[in-house]
């Protein structure tokens, strides 16, 4: 039809199971099973057959996932585009000494969920050199060239005959890549090793970036994406345009979205296409790409926006680096022409934010306009530009006086725009020869792209506010909010069938499936008898559930009469694991001191269940596993402690885990430090099912919080605006830690969870300064006030009607994250496309 579409450009997909989210959204539940059955077979079993699809680690490819399900449901013509990783991540597995790390062998019996496109290839460049040709042409040539083949995988919608389309890259080379002489001369690993080259592209997702071959590697793996996924898509543009082509229009039919920073190579190389293979001029390409393109931010670690070595890129993509600083040295003219270049310092602080490049000189271009600037206020060549008084006084005051006191341009009779101001140039852009030179990929993605957006409102304020405050300031018009979502159908309605069943009764419609905000209507039956009570044994059905999949993961026993107590995520410090795991230690020493009569009178039994990876070269997050096992299988084996407290870690956490999981679970933990977890959405399918949430201030617990009711979420913790006041306190040596936050760290080096040193984990939290300590992500400061909340846990617990009537109104608020609602938002604000019904 020629319409505009949408492409999704992610580095990750975690899927999950294809054959009960496909026969559901078909409407084949039933009659598949019954034709199962007259096969001798039960579909739950066969099910469980299916392996997870190893194409993701956490939020980020889980997000996408539920985005592609939507865009289906939906009829949005959109697709997806990402890359076939062979070994996944990695396959957890535990052990005495914590995390082991295997290769995943999601494809070792094939997968039925995709077609092989042999007819859907496209050559991808690394290394070579770039040479001129007439008119200023440029042509990229030799090098290491691969083949991107690709693999399809349908995603149908729920009750439509949409399925939109993920497309998959592996990588390979022609068969010419097989070097026939040297296999039959013996030296059969040269004769494989471009093949082996071009092939390990897409063995794993984030392979090891330690090594230079590491991040040589990951660097390749994101460039294979955006090239062969862009030039597929201007293929398929040029199919549609018929004879005639009008590259005018391609921001009209096509718009990209970056799913964080890993597909930042899609600006330089739609712009290398535009030029170099379809002649466009630069002004016309750059132009194009700025109204194609789009940025979702996904972290405010700084580890987490990217930079790479100029060096590296240079060596990989020499073409795409021209590029780059081509974009680069357009911006600062843009900056100039914005905000004058009268005051050295001022430019200097806005390009030590806003540069593409980090630590590289100016170009050529700049340099020359600054030493024709005066050192006053800039004119516009176009018309003046407005400046306020406020500025104008900054100004004034500016041009007093300079270092040294005198008036700027009288220091030795000199010349304002003579040697004075040229050294004044070198001296504040000077380059430093010990630090790296880089790449920022997040400003690349800012400057090139027409759309910024985070993914909650808290988040989007600190993107605004702090991590690109300066854009804001120069584009505010480029930036929004679009809270994430997640599938109703994956994550309520096929994973939770007892409750859903209770939900279409109560409502009296299934049509909530597709229009989320329908839960709303179970508020007004939140103290009805009937529904409590129903409600209270829909949970219990799928405690046991959750009871019998542990026992058959771990070989733990638990109670389905204890509180099930959950937090599924990756292992990371900032996520605070381990502010859970202490306050668990902390439990277990209370309950050692007590009576056993004492104890079941204090204490609710809980059963405290963690899951998710840790990275195989993040030594405190494996640390931290290691430490969670330690405890649990000292107190699992407590015959004291019995049902009262129960620790387990489940191996391998994946999306098929979570949806046993999760709608057993009654309290979860979305825990992170103020301000440093963009969203979170894992946090929207526990409360979806009725789960209460204990957790801090941060990402979307905050809108979460407000739709559920502030008196059916456990808040505590700083607040994301006091965390800089907190460790500069911190860094003064003014921090006093609670007696009980003491006591647990001795606890801990007492040895009461084995022989393992536990020293450099606890050191983490402690000290005032250095690497690796001071408590960076303030456990210590925050443990008091988590344990004084998981009081009021126990409290609410005891009172079973309570927690139910909490339970209600939670998947009764929930409404707003679905990822239908997100997904309409995209369309309507960023994307600019329509919904295509089939008929």
């Amino acid at each position: 039809m020629n319409v505009k579409q949408a492409y999704y450009m992610s580095m990750e997909y975690l899927q999950g199971r294809a054959l009960l989210n496909a026969i559901g959204n078909l409407q084949l539940s039933g009659p598949y099973a019954e034709a199962l059955k007259k096969l001798g077979h039960n579909l739950e079993d066969v099910a469980n057959q299916e392996p997870d699809a190893a194409l993701g680690n956490g939020g980020l490819g889980r997000l996408a996932s539920c985005f592609l399900d939507s865009l289906a449901t939906l009829n949005y013509p959109a697709w997806g585009y990402g890359l076939r990783y062979k070994y996944g991540l990695f396959k957890q597995v535990i052990t005495k000494d914590g995390q082991e790390e295997v290769a995943e062998s999601w494809l070792e019996m094939g997968n039925p969920w995709e077609i092989l496109r042999n007819d859907v290839s496209y050559p991808v460049r690394f290394y070579g050199e770039v040479i001129s040709g007439p008119n200023g042409s440029k042509q990229w040539i030799g090098g290491e060239n691969i083949l991107a083949v690709a693999y399809d995988v349908p995603i149908p919608g729920y009750k439509t005959r949409t399925t939109i389309n993920l497309r998959l890259w592996t990588t390979k080379v022609s068969p010419e890549g097989f070097d026939l002489h040297a296999f039959n001369t013996g030296d059969h690993v040269k004769a494989h090793a471009a093949m082996k080259n071009a092939e390990k592209i897409c063995y794993i997702l984030y392979p090891g970036d330690e090594s230079i071959e590491g991040k040589t590697l990951r660097l390749k793996q994101q460039y294979t994406l955006c090239s062969a996924s862009l030039q597929d898509i201007i293929a398929r543009f040029e199919k549609r345009s018929g004879k005639t082509v009008n590259w005018d229009t391609l921001p009209d039919k096509v718009v990209v979205q970056m799913n964080d920073t890993h597909p930042t190579l899609c600006i330089p190389e739609l712009i290398r296409i535009l030029m170099d293979v379809k002649g466009l001029s630069w002004e016309e390409a750059w132009d194009i790409t700025k109204r194609t393109v789009a940025y979702t931010n996904h972290t405010v670690l700084p580890e987490a926006l990217e930079k790479w070595s100029l060096m590296l890129l240079q060596d990989l993509l020499p073409r795409h680096v021209e590029i780059i600083r081509m974009i680069d040295e357009e911006f600062i003219h843009e900056i100039i022409s914005e905000h004058g270049a009268h005051d050295l310092d001022l430019l200097h602080e806005k390009l030590r934010n806003m540069r593409i490049l980090e630590n590289i000189e100016l170009p050529n271009s700049v340099i020359e306009l600054l030493n024709n600037t005066k050192v006053v206020p800039a004119i516009d060549p176009v018309g003046e530009i407005d400046v306020d008084d406020d500025d104008i006084m900054a100004i004034e005051g500016k041009k007093e006086e300079d270092d040294g006191g005198n008036e700027v341009g009288e220091e030795d009779g000199g010349d304002p725009v003579g040697e004075d101001t040229e050294n004044k140039i070198q001296k504040t852009f000077k380059v430093d020869p010990k630090q790296p030179m880089m790449v920022r990929m997040a400003n690349l993605c800012v400057v090139g792209g027409f759309s910024v957006n985070g993914v909650a409102e808290i988040h989007s304020e600190i993107v605004k506010e702090e991590v690109f405050n300066a854009f804001y300031k120069f584009w505010p018009e480029k930036f929004q909010n679009k809270t994430n979502g997640v599938t109703p159908r994956r994550w309520i309605r096929f994973c939770n069938p007892n409750l859903s069943k209770i939900i279409t009764k109560w409502i009296g419609t299934e049509d909530w499936v597709t229009d989320l905000e329908k839960l709303a209507i179970l508020r007004q039956f939140a103290d009805n008898e009937n529904l409590l009570l129903e409600w209270m044994d829909a949970k219990r059905r799928n405690k046991i559930k959750v009871a019998s999949f542990l026992l058959e993961k771990t070989g733990y026993v638990v109670s389905p009469d204890a509180m099930f107590d959950v937090q599924v995520k990756r292992i990371h410090e900032y996520k605070r694991q381990l502010l859970n795991i202490l306050g668990i230690v902390y439990r277990y020493k209370k309950m050692k001191e007590l009576s056993a009569e004492e104890r079941k009178q204090r204490f609710v039994p809980r059963v405290c269940i963690f899951g998710g990876k840790a990275f195989s070269t993040y030594v405190q997050a494996k640390r931290i596993v290691k430490f969670i096992t330690d405890v649990g299988d000292t107190i699992n084996h407590d015959p004291e402690i019995g049902d009262l407290l129960k620790v387990v870690f489940v191996p391998d956490y994946n999306v098929s885990v979570a949806e046993t999981l999760i709608p057993g679970s009654e309290l979860s933990q979305h825990i992170s430090t103020g301000g440093m977890e963009a969203s979170g959405t894992s946090n929207m399918k526990f409360a979806m099912n009725g789960c209460l949430l204990i957790g801090t201030l941060d990402g979307a617990n905050v809108e979460i919080r407000e739709e559920v009711g502030e008196e059916n979420f456990f808040l505590f913790g700083a607040r994301a605006q006091e965390i800089a006041g907190l460790r500069k306190e911190r860094a003064e040596g003014k921090f006093v830690p609670d007696p009980r936050f003491e006591e647990v760290k001795a606890y801990v080096r007492s040895g009461v969870f084995g022989p393992y040193n536990y020293d450099d984990l606890m050191g983490s939290l402690e000290g005032n300064e250095g690497y690796g300590r001071a408590d960076y992500f303030l456990v210590g400061k925050d443990f008091p006030s988590y344990l004084e909340c998981q009081e009021e846990v126990d409290k609410a617990y005891r009172d079973q009607k309570r927690w139910t009537r909490m339970s209600i109104l939670n998947t009764a608020g929930s409404y707003k994250f679905s990822s239908d609602r997100t997904i309409s938002e995209y369309a309507r604000d960023i994307w600019r496309i329509e919904p295509v019904a089939l008929a």
